[in-house]
């Protein structure tokens, strides 16, 4: 509603960005630095709280600075006279920031506008009712991981160690019919449900109809992991805590309750204490003197492949 104010820390404990999310009484929704211009306070403490706080201007209870909820620059006590004051820099820096459904996104330096990153999963999950997800506290957590957050990335990014390490789910997913498809920004991996096993009722609409869907797989890069279950959605954040540690944020989203406990969409705590104690072997495994490299298997690590890909470019800034 318009007044509502919610301060947030991007990425926290890797970029620890203050950031703060306003809706003006214009109704728009703005992104911007929580960083007061005059002393490098943070501006704005109130409604860290889920449903966030209400403010009608934004306050710095350091000197006194005021802005409205757009950023920009309202007032200062005692800075009359001062030369070239107020300029552009005296507003809140903006941050590009963009939406899908009741999600939104936002980005210090992007590189590409959101639109062109999300456009594959929009388009294979447009017939998705997203207006009736609906976030369960009960089953979002958060998971610390003692790997670097590229190594758990590498693990999701292929289905070829489902037989190996989840007996779980091995038994509901088609291993043979596991398939990943890659996109400039993202990459998408369809888990197929063996015979019987519990799969999406796909309407006609959807590219998908005709197959026994368990679950969409759905990577965007760096850090972001949107699996999609018949009853409805788990969001991954892979953040990023140093070089050896990584928290993962399970966020979950709620449509139809009576699927949560079947297919390849249960038992994600499971899966994920899974995933843990081998990628966290593997953290230990690199440092050893003796390993060079491996290959990467032209059929089953293509989405790993890719993620190094783009990895590569943006750490060269290309």
């Amino acid at each position: 509603m318009p007044g509502q104010v919610k301060p947030f820390t991007l990425l926290e404990g890797c970029l620890d960005e203050p950031l703060l999310l306003t809706r003006d009484f214009d109704d728009q929704i703005h992104c911007m630095s929580n960083v007061c211009t005059h002393r490098g306070t943070i501006l704005c403490e109130k409604g860290r709280g889920e449903g966030g706080g209400h403010e009608r201007t934004l306050t710095c209870r350091y000197h006194g600075r005021r802005f409205g909820l757009d950023g920009a620059f309202k007032f200062m006590p005692e800075f009359k006279g001062v030369e070239g004051f107020p300029c552009e820099k005296d507003n809140l820096a903006k941050v590009p920031w963009g939406q899908w459904g009741k999600w939104l996104f936002a980005s210090l330096a992007p590189c590409a506008p959101l639109d062109d990153v999300l456009a594959p999963v929009r388009a294979r999950m447009s017939w998705l009712p997203l207006d009736r997800f609906v976030y369960d506290a009960s089953r979002s957590r958060d998971y610390l991981v003692r790997a670097n957050w590229a190594l758990y990335c590498d693990n999701y990014l292929e289905g070829f160690h489902i037989p190996y390490v989840h007996a779980g789910l091995n038994e509901v997913l088609d291993y043979g019919a596991y398939a990943a498809e890659l996109f400039p920004w993202c990459n998408l991996q369809l888990g197929i449900a063996k015979g019987g096993e519990h799969c999406f009722e796909l309407p006609r609409s959807s590219p998908d109809f005709g197959k026994n869907v368990a679950a969409y797989y759905w990577w965007v890069f760096p850090n972001l992991m949107l699996n999609f279950y018949p009853w409805g959605l788990s969001v991954n954040v892979v953040k990023p805590l140093g070089v050896g540690s990584t928290r993962v944020s399970f966020i979950s989203y709620v449509m139809d309750a009576t699927k949560l406990d079947a297919g390849a969409g249960s038992g994600l705590d499971r899966v994920e204490r899974e995933d843990e104690a081998v990628v966290e072997a593997v953290q230990k495994g690199l440092r050893s003197r003796l390993y060079d490299r491996g290959r990467y298997s032209p059929t089953r690590e293509q989405g790993v492949h890719h993620f190094h890909r783009l990895l590569a470019a943006a750490l060269a800034g290309s």
